[in-house]
């Protein structure tokens, strides 16, 4: 895994470099699904560099992300959003980064996430911990739903998808403070670092999570579904947290909800 690693964490350097640059010199914004729906020239250019770099010394390997779709079927996967925190991006507000996952026969083997703007390195390997700039990771280690700190996300179009307002109300109900950073793999990279004590969120793809969900486990944490089942791609619900409020923060958000 050591040379999937470094060229993985090659890659994430190469789509921030396509970050900041287009911070400062400045870019054009389009639509996809409706008007909060955003893409810009750093996401296409991004992935672009990205794919071109890790199938270049993996030819073998599939390739899945959020701009291109997924190429081909292969027993190695990369699974990439080349820029989770596109809105974030597109107004200049500094919460946005490159995820990269590696997938291995189904199973979720590596993560990469880098944050664009602090130059924040949180990556893992499967069964060898998770890292943040060459420093340990570890969950918090608060162990009540009360007094801990949660995010979560929308969809682009809350008027169409009003599920998960349920969910953010029933939190303030409880007297939960909840935070809304708006890209999810550093909100789940902030659960392994222990900033954060637990994150939901509905209707996410693999590539927002792919490489997270392991940067979490390795740190201690636990990810599962609606009902704490392990959580797998494609699974309409994540909830991660440091695994002490995991039941409760369970309990709390989703009682009597179907998923």
């Amino acid at each position: 895994m050591d040379d999937l690693l470094a060229s993985a964490i090659a890659a994430a350097r190469l789509a921030r470099g396509i970050h900041l640059y287009y911070q400062e010199k400045g870019f054009a914004v389009d639509t996809k699904t409706g008007p909060t729906d955003l893409v810009t020239q750093a996401d296409r250019e991004a992935e672009a560099a990205v794919k071109a770099f890790l199938l270049e010394r993996y030819p073998d390997h599939a390739f899945l992300g959020e701009e291109g779709g997924q190429d081909h079927e292969a027993e190695y996967r990369w699974i990439v959003d080349p820029l989770d925190g596109t809105v974030n991006f597109a107004h200049r507000f500094p919460f946005f980064a490159v995820s990269i996952g590696l997938e291995v026969r189904g199973r979720l083997e590596l993560g990469v996430v880098l944050d664009s703007t602090r130059d924040e390195l949180f990556w893992a390997v499967r069964g060898r911990g998770a890292f943040l700039n060459g420093r340990p990771l570890r969950v918090s280690a608060t162990d009540r739903l009360i007094g801990s700190l949660l995010a979560t996300g929308f969809p682009y179009d809350v008027n169409r998808d009003r599920e998960n307002l349920v969910y953010f109300e029933r939190a303030l109900e409880h007297g939960l403070t909840v935070r809304r950073p708006g890209a999810a793999a550093l909100d789940l990279c902030y659960v392994a670092a222990g900033r954060l004590d637990g994150f939901w969120e509905v209707k996410l793809k693999p590539w927002d999570v792919a490489a997270a969900v392991v940067i979490v486990e390795e740190a201690g944490g636990r990810v599962t579904g609606l009902a704490g089942e392990p959580y797998a791609l494609g699974n309409r619900y994540i909830v991660a947290s440091n695994g002490r409020i995991h039941a409760e923060m369970i309990a709390a958000l989703f009682e009597g909800a179907s998923g």
